[in-house]
């Protein structure tokens, strides 16, 4: 049954060293305030697991929280390379990261196959691909009613998977819309799963077909409005754009970026600190340029 908490209490009774941890997200809805107090209270060694890590995994590999990143792509969405990924695969700082790559397709049915208490997925997809010389969880079967050849990947089951969503009951059902990604398999694919929600309501007035996660498949939900940020929250928030755009070189040298993560996550209490001390860096840079 979920519990509502604040989400510096959530991580520390949740996330613990070594975990794997899925912080899943489409474009949308990408749980960018957990990844920070991921990154506020030092976890360490953590597999990540994400099919489309962008800025925040940038932000949690370089800062040493990871040993290893299960994905299918990676990078900046619209601008290019995750620097301090790159720098952790090529040069080993702040430590060696080791990945296992998949394709998207591989990495959707393996959550699904998570989900569903399945020890590995089977797809059609990799035949023909370079991936299974890179990857060595990446195996063929023979079906055995057809004998066709299949590739078998392992599931994907976390210790915990970290999402935000639009909305939440005070019973901890959670509500989420717009492009979901694999958000629903990976909750239910994990051991724990905390919740970001940009708002916490008496009753979610779900209509017809909507995706609903229901408490019992919850741990924790956390009030953090905003949360998403720099993605965005479909209904709440806008994308902003700019932000991926500046994260370029900022990450592009460890003192720069050491720099920035300090002020802006380490140095905050929380996520709304967080807005606060970005917010305050985007008004002095304007008044800079108009003195």
């Amino acid at each position: 049954m979920a519990l509502i908490t604040p989400l510096r209490e959530a991580v520390s009774s949740l996330v613990q060293d070594g975990d794997t941890v899925a912080l899943e997200g489409f474009t949308h809805l990408i749980p960018h305030a957990a990844g920070h107090e991921i990154i506020r209270q030092g976890k360490k060694d953590l597999t990540l697991v994400r099919m489309t890590p962008d800025l925040i995994y940038d932000q949690i590999i370089g800062m040493g929280c990871a040993r290893k990143l299960i994905f299918s792509w990676g990078g900046n969405p619209g601008v290019g390379s995750l620097h301090r990924f790159r720098d952790a695969v090529e040069q080993g700082w702040p430590h060696k990261l080791d990945i296992e790559e998949h394709s998207h397709a591989g990495m959707a049915n393996a959550y699904v196959a998570g989900a569903s208490n399945l020890p590995f997925a089977l797809l059609r997809g990799y035949t023909g691909s370079d991936l299974p010389k890179v990857n060595p969880n990446i195996r063929f079967v023979e079906c055995p009613f057809t004998g066709e050849k299949l590739a078998a990947i392992p599931s994907v089951r976390p210790d915990v998977t970290v999402i935000h969503a639009q909305k939440a009951d005070r019973r901890g059902n959670v509500l989420l819309w717009g492009i979901l990604g694999v958000q629903k398999e990976a909750v239910l694919a994990a051991k724990r799963s905390i919740i970001t929600v940009e708002e916490i309501v008496d009753d979610l007035e779900a209509p017809t077909n909507s995706c609903v996660l229901p408490s019992w498949a919850v741990s924790a939900v956390c009030h953090v409005p905003g949360g998403a940020y720099p993605s965005y929250a479909q209904g709440y928030s806008e994308r902003d754009n700019k932000f991926y755009k500046d994260w370029d070189p900022i990450a592009r040298t460890r003192d720069v970026f050491q720099a920035w993560m300090k002020r802006h996550v380490l140095d905050t209490v929380d996520f709304a600190d967080f807005k606060r001390v970005l917010n305050d860096g985007v008004n002095d840079g304007a008044k800079r340029e108009t003195v």
